[in-house]
């Protein structure tokens, strides 16, 4: 094997993976791209850890079905690489049903870290007040 092709992904490839997987709700591709120590932060600064995360988006990928993230812009920085776009989706109701007027989109940011050809963290800024909205509209918030 030569040398070149032992070097891992360049960071702002692992990204775009990332956000494909994302955009096809494919968890097991997912956790393929997540490293050990892999830590999910969503936009009020909550960690969850490795084994919560995986889980995390499996519960999210149910909650919201047809979830998005739409980059528009890709800034790479060495092992950091912070994404600007949108996200959206449709909130579904207990059960699983989803409603057009249950759709919500909303500016977002992410920072991803990667390391070895794998993603270390992923953190979320965005405003979740759009699905908050339709949460609370069907009292599924208080």
């Amino acid at each position: 094997m030569s040398p070149a092709s032992r070097r891992p992904t360049p960071p702002p490839d692992v990204v775009r993976a990332f956000i494909s997987r994302i955009n096809a709700h494919d968890n097991d591709g997912l956790v393929a791209l997540m490293s050990p120590t892999y830590a999910f932060i969503d936009s009020l600064g909550e960690p969850f850890p490795d084994a919560t995360a995986r889980e995390g988006w499996k519960h999210y990928f149910s909650m919201v079905p047809d979830y998005w993230i739409r980059c528009d812009e890709l800034i790479p920085e060495g092992a950091v690489v912070v994404v600007l776009g949108r996200a959206g989706g449709t909130l579904a109701l207990p059960g699983g049903r989803t409603l057009p007027e249950n759709r919500w989109e909303t500016p977002a940011a992410w920072r991803a870290v990667v390391r070895d050809g794998k993603v270390t963290e992923w953190r979320v800024y965005c405003d979740n007040e759009p699905i908050r909205e339709k949460m609370r509209a069907h009292k599924m918030l208080p």
